[in-house]
């Protein structure tokens, strides 16, 4: 788990354990309070997963970026490289599905 962490880009990966810690912050608060807000905890869990397809985006321009520098690439360098990639949009949209999981929770709970 944490060498995906490390792969996925230390500031997307920490920006988007930030996001899910806020969300697991305002279920607990909406818990406690027995006030259900779900509709924050919704839209931190879609700020995550936005922020995991700009994360996959900047990583593709930058690579890129660098295959344009380069020239020709042999496909199973290019395919390593999306795949790498694709973690930071992974992880936002698996934070998402927790999101919405927990607001459905908190609206049965009520």
């Amino acid at each position: 788990m944490i060498e995906l962490f490390q792969m996925g880009g230390m500031l997307f990966m920490s920006i988007l354990t930030i996001e899910l810690s806020v969300i697991i912050f305002l279920v607990l608060k909406a818990f406690l309070n027995k006030d259900p807000k779900s509709s924050n905890i919704r839209s931190v869990g879609l700020l995550a997963a936005i922020t995991g397809v700009l994360g996959q985006l900047i990583g593709l321009f930058q690579a890129f970026d660098v295959i344009s520098q380069v020239g020709t690439v042999s496909p199973a360098l290019l395919a390593g490289g999306l795949k790498v990639s694709m973690i930071t949009t992974i992880y936002g949209v698996i934070i998402y599905m927790i999101a919405i999981v927990l607001t459905l929770i908190l609206k049965m709970k009520k």
